[in-house]
Parts: C-alpha cells; sequence; structure tokens
C-alpha cells in the first residue's frame, strides 16, 4: 500500500511537473529549444525555439524532424508539398503555414500558459491553425523551463545533406540533418535512404530489428550506435572537431564502431550555415 501511494504521489508530482505554469518575468533573455523524446507514430519528433528579449517572446519556431527517409525539416518537407496537410485541412492550408500561424499567436499574446484546447489538443482560437497546437505550447513550456542555448557561430536553421550515391554493397546512401539554435548545433539526425525503396529508413529499419548489425556489432544495432555519434557531434559543436580515421571509423565516439559518414555530411550541410 505504501508503494502504492508513493507511486501515486510521484505520477501527481510528475504530472506537476509536465504542466507547470510559466512566469515569463522569470525567465532571462536568451534563445531556448525543446524537443519531443521520440519520433511520433507518423515518424515525426516536434521542436521549437522560444527567443525572450527583455521579459517577453520576441520570436518562436515550430518545426521538427523526422525518421522518415529522405525527410529535411517539418516546414520544409511541408512547403515541398510532401506533408500532405493542405488537401486534408479544413482551411487548406499546408503544416508550415499554420505552424507559423501558432508560432505568431504565442508570440503576439504571450501566452505561453495557453490551455484551451479540446480533447483532441486543437483549439478554435488561433485564427490560421486548425492542426493540434498542444505540443507545439507544451514544448514551448518545456524550453522555456531550461537552459538556455549557448551562442554559437552558425546561422540558424535546419541543414541537411545526403551521400551522391548508394552503396554498392549495402545499398544505402546516408543523410544528415544538422539543428541549429543560437548559433548552436542541438541536434542531428544521422539516417539513410535505400536504393529501391523497398525498405523504410535506416533508422526504422535498425529500430524495427530489420537491419541486422545487433547479432554482428558488440556495440548494439545501427541506430543505438547512430545515437551515440549524433550526441558527440552535439556535445563537440563542430563535426570538424570528430577525428575519423582512413577506414571511416573513430575513436572518439566510445558507443559506435561503425563508419561515421554522417561526419562529412554535418560538415558539408554546414556549409550553408556559415
Amino acid at each position: 500500500m505504501k508503494k502504492l501511494i508513493a507511486l501515486t504521489l510521484a505520477l501527481f508530482a510528475f504530472a506537476g511537473m509536465a504542466f507547470a505554469q510559466v512566469d515569463l518575468g522569470k525567465v532571462k533573455d536568451g534563445v531556448y529549444f525543446a524537443q519531443d523524446d521520440k519520433y511520433s507514430s507518423s515518424g515525426w519528433k516536434e521542436q521549437v525555439v522560444v527567443e525572450v528579449k527583455g521579459g517577453k517572446i520576441a520570436n518562436a519556431v515550430w518545426n521538427g524532424v523526422s525518421n522518415i527517409a529522405g525527410a529535411a525539416d517539418k516546414a520544409s518537407y511541408a512547403a515541398a508539398g510532401k506533408y500532405g496537410m493542405g488537401k486534408a485541412s479544413k482551411i487548406k492550408a499546408e503544416w508550415d503555414v499554420q505552424s507559423k500561424a501558432a508560432a505568431a499567436y504565442l508570440v503576439k499574446t504571450q501566452d505561453v500558459n495557453f490551455a484551451k484546447f479540446d480533447k483532441d489538443g486543437k483549439t478554435d482560437a488561433i485564427s490560421g491553425a486548425t492542426l493540434t497546437v498542444s505540443g507545439f505550447f507544451g514544448l514551448a513550456k518545456k524550453a522555456l523551463a531550461s537552459a538556455p542555448v549557448a551562442k554559437g557561430a552558425y546561422k540558424d536553421g535546419w541543414y541537411y545533406a545526403e551521400q551522391k550515391d548508394f552503396d554498392k554493397n549495402s545499398g544505402w546512401k546516408d543523410t544528415a540533418l544538422v539543428t541549429v539554435v543560437n548559433g548552436s548545433i542541438v541536434d542531428v539526425v544521422w539516417n539513410g535512404i535505400y536504393k529501391d525503396n523497398s525498405k523504410k529508413s535506416k533508422i526504422v529499419e535498425a529500430v524495427q530489428g530489420r537491419y541486422g548489425m545487433a547479432k554482428a556489432a558488440k556495440k548494439g544495432e545501427w541506430n543505438v550506435q547512430a545515437n551515440a555519434v549524433e550526441e558527440a557531434i552535439v556535445k563537440a559543436g563542430d563535426p570538424s572537431k570528430i577525428a575519423v580515421k582512413a577506414d571511416g571509423t573513430s575513436d572518439a565516439v566510445s558507443g559506435a564502431c561503425i563508419h561515421l559518414t554522417v561526419v562529412s555530411l554535418a560538415i558539408e550541410a554546414l556549409k550553408a550555415a556559415k
């Protein structure tokens, strides 16, 4: 009984933290970032950037990254007509347009604690946004409850690069998507496209146990090792700081023994961020 009570209290405490109110007056000026902990069933991981100046929200950006093969950031993916919300939406507006409307609403109202959602997380309060917005406001609060992102040397944005050719032996072409906030690298997605589209992305194939590296590699399945490399790049703040040996492997990442193609791809992608 005591354990049950303790667990219940812990769950309530967690819920309180998840929905805690944010006092903008206590938030220091800076640029803040937060993202979902994992990819959704549709393959997307939402990201939110909030800039605070003089105790007020000066700018907000809602975007996302994906485990879908060959996908750039969500806004670019939607703007290219690949997301499909424009046709399905009552207002015939694509995801990138609606997400901008939601972000503009946050800047206009300064109401980061907005919670007028229906059971599906939608609201009638935001003109031009009929999509689910509860996640956006949740991430905005999560961002503002964290430490601001340190200033870096890059231009903010989402930068994508992919290998020119499919590997003749494996059939895969690797990709990299780098998220830069306040000049600093905050996220890296290393993925892959299969030559004939008979397989899903490299991340999905690995997560679902079809890639086959887990049995042969001592350091785990491909996605596990890829995550270690992604985190190493974020920590280093510059992919060129990850030393890669002539054979494509590296001693710089303890959790990976695979060929670090993502390093050169991230360097290539970030050329546009200089």
